[in-house]
């Protein structure tokens, strides 16, 4: 553990899969994959809604922004990770580590309460089709992803500056591939009892309170669709929804699995149950960016017929 003069910790050590080197190379490689078809799909879904003017309407401005967060939320991670996939015991200096885990829960955060945004935007959409484009306004849907970025960036600067008050004075080694929160706080030498609480609180704000508004709104929206006569509208009006509703099981049910109960600092021998917690959270941190632009782009005849327009464009230019 390298310390200076006086006891400040200037690093950690990320353990990861490191006493298991055959699954760090398979790891990489799903990871590194996974990676770039984020990267990939997310980067076309933006490329598409910007460039079709048909797709500058408010459901989509707030899918261009869930596409940028997850590329935001993967690249504040997954390239350490990568690089902890190569190495034995990878080093990252303190100062280093807390802005990853500032970017990944200020990111993690900000998606939450975009779903909730986004929930809410389509229950105006259903339940009142005819106010919708008053309702919704430019400056309506922009303020709702505005308040979801701030929202996450001051509740990752609470949620840092309370880690870095702490003191780590005896243990560096985080067994995790990445600087993630609770991990950190694992290694604290001193009471963490204020950021429990305080990881609690935030936990109701930006997990809860969002889910409560999407569950609200679907119940609306459901009973909208119900008194639709045709069976060709309920399918129109379900089918505007269904794609949002499944990145939000998706993304809300491994969230809720990692982070609904903060967990205090624990004893030491508990290796194993810290990698698995660090698989999951490759998991939800991978697989909800990976799969929002497939569900969007399956389960949406807008953004397939934009992707074909765009593609028949560049085929007439070539």
């Amino acid at each position: 553990m390298e310390r200076t003069n006086d006891s400040v910790l200037t690093e950690f050590v990320l353990v990861g899969l490191s006493a298991h080197p055959k699954l760090q190379t398979i790891f990489f490689v799903l990871i590194l994959w996974m990676y770039l078809m984020i990267l990939f799909g997310n980067g076309v879904l933006i490329s598409v809604i910007i460039y079709d003017s048909r797709l500058h309407t408010p459901m989509y401005f707030f899918l261009c922004n869930l596409s940028f967060l997850d590329i935001c939320y993967t690249s504040s991670s997954v390239p350490l990770a990568l690089d902890n996939f190569l190495t034995v015991r990878k080093r990252v200096s303190f100062s280093g580590c807390m802005a990853q885990m500032f970017l990944s829960f200020a990111t993690g955060v900000t998606e939450c309460v975009l779903l909730g945004m986004m929930a809410l935007d389509r229950y105006v959409a259903i339940c009142y089709p005819l106010r919708y484009p008053v309702i919704m306004s430019k400056g309506a849907y922009v303020s709702m992803a505005t308040v979801s970025w701030l929202t996450g960036l001051v509740d990752s600067i609470i949620q840092t500056s309370l880690a870095l008050q702490l003191p780590f004075c005896a243990n560096n080694v985080i067994n995790h591939f990445v600087c993630e929160i609770l991990a950190i706080l694992k290694l604290a030498c001193a009471d963490i009892s204020i950021n429990v609480i305080s990881m609690t609180g935030s936990n109701l704000v930006v997990l809860v309170i969002p889910l409560l508004v999407i569950s609200i709104s679907y119940m609306f929206i459901v009973a909208t669709i119900l008194k639709i006569p045709s069976t060709e509208g309920k399918r129109k009006a379900f089918s505007t929804c269904s794609a949002h509703l499944t990145v939000v099981i998706i993304f809300y049910g491994t969230t809720f699995f990692m982070y609904a109960k903060p967990k205090s600092k624990t004893s030491d021998g508990k290796d194993n149950q810290d990698i698995i917690d660090a698989l999951i959270s490759i998991f939800y941190g991978g697989m909800t960016p990976l799969l929002n632009p497939l569900i969007y782009s399956l389960r949406n005849k807008d953004v397939k017929a934009a992707v074909k327009y765009l593609l028949d464009r560049k085929k007439l230019f070539s």
